[in-house]
Formats: C-alpha cells, sequence, structure tokens
C-alpha cells in the first residue's frame, strides 16, 4: 500500500462520529437514572428515562445529544462512501442502506412519538412509540444485518464485517428472547442487549470508514 492510499479525508474522519454516537447513547443509558429516583435499570426499559414526564428528561437529552446526529452523519457518510466506491458486494451495500433507513425510522421516529409516561399509558402517541416505530426499527434492523450477513460470509475478503453483523444479530434476538423468557424484574437488563447492538453496529461501521474500508478493496 502506498502513501497515497494512507492518506485520509473529511469523509473517512466523518466514521469517527459513529463512535462518538456510542459513546454519547452509552453516557446517557449509565447517567440519566441518576436524574430518576427510584429507576430500576434492572427492569426498566432504557425509553423510560426519556418519556415526557419523566424526571431525567432533561439529562438525557443532554447526555444523548450527540448520539442521533453524530449516528446519522456517520451512517450516511458509510452509505456514499460504499455507493461511490462499490466497496464489498451489491448485498453487503443493500444491507448497509437498509440499516441506513432503519436508522432514520429510529431517530425521528422516536423524536416524534416520545412516551407519555414511563412503561406504557396506552395513549396515540404510546401506541406509535411501541408498536409501529419500533416494529418497524426491529425489523429493518434484522433485516439489514441478516443481509449483510449473507453478502459478507459469500466473500472471504468481506467475512470481518459479516461476523460483526452476525454478533449484532445475536444481541438483538438474545435481547428480543430475554425480555420476554426472563422475570419482569429482568427485562431491563436484556433489553438493553438489543438497544446497544445496532448503536454499536454502527459504530463498527463507522470504524471501517476510517479505515478507508481496506478490507472491501
Amino acid at each position: 500500500m502506498n502513501r497515497s492510499e494512507n492518506k485520509r479525508s473529511m469523509i473517512h474522519y466523518m466514521g469517527l462520529l459513529g463512535i462518538i454516537s456510542l459513546i454519547s447513547y452509552t453516557l446517557a443509558v449509565v447517567f440519566s437514572p441518576l436524574a430518576y429516583p427510584g429507576y430500576d435499570w434492572m427492569a426498566q426499559a432504557v425509553s423510560d428515562l426519556s418519556a415526557q414526564n419523566a424526571p431525567s428528561e432533561m439529562l438525557w437529552n443532554q447526555l444523548s445529544s450527540l448520539y442521533c446526529v453524530c449516528g446519522m452523519i456517520s451512517v450516511m457518510m458509510v452509505c456514499v462512501y460504499v455507493s461511490y466506491k462499490k466497496v464489498w458486494s451489491k448485498t453487503i451495500r443493500v444491507g448497509i442502506y437498509l440499516f441506513a433507513a432503519m436508522n432514520w425510522i429510529s431517530n425521528v421516529g422516536y423524536k416524534m412519538f416520545p412516551l407519555s409516561d414511563s412503561g406504557y399509558a396506552g395513549k396515540f402517541q404510546d401506541i406509535m412509540h411501541v408498536y409501529v416505530v419500533t416494529s418497524l426499527t426491529v425489523m429493518l434492523s434484522i433485516v439489514s444485518l441478516v443481509v449483510i450477513i449473507i453478502g459478507g460470509f459469500r466473500k472471504s475478503t468481506c467475512r470481518s464485517v459479516a461476523g460483526w453483523a452476525l454478533f449484532a444479530l445475536l444481541m438483538m434476538f438474545a435481547g428480543a428472547i430475554g425480555t420476554g423468557a426472563v422475570p419482569k424484574e429482568y427485562f431491563g437488563i436484556f433489553e438493553r442487549f438489543s438497544v446497544f447492538a445496532a448503536t454499536g453496529f454502527n459504530a463498527v461501521l463507522g470504524v471501517y470508514l476510517f479505515q478507508g474500508f481496506r478490507q472491501g478493496k
């Protein structure tokens, strides 16, 4: 590899925003409960922390302020780069585009329809939050990761990203199965497997972008 191939442009550095997004989200999940007296992270969902009447809403918004914007910029720059450079296979690229679409639905949908109360109050915005936005987010997450896995394992040079996608998918399944199988007092533990899977994979794609997708050339 010559020196010119080692040079990074601005779009490569945009990949680091995926890591910043993950850090911002992690800080919000870890420290927002400090502003929510009685919050039980082992039993309650992460979205309870950002509910409209949650005492932790302001702290959540402050700590997660970089989560959405950095995550979206990173994943969209990934889409632009893989599309322009024809990185990896077409199947993997389609999976990445679907993953980006999931991020759009998640970020816009949860902003438009935040929980009105911690838990489920049954209002219109709660119905949209739980049954529409969450369902679409989960469905697109699974489909996009499966497509990336299929495309990745077909080609030896793409198996690393397929492995990361498989790990993220297993985390999602562990979260989905765990939240339905364990007692309610442990719901929050397994729910966090699911919520961190997508954010973590977004950061992984950001790292690939920062490195110039060397394994995909």
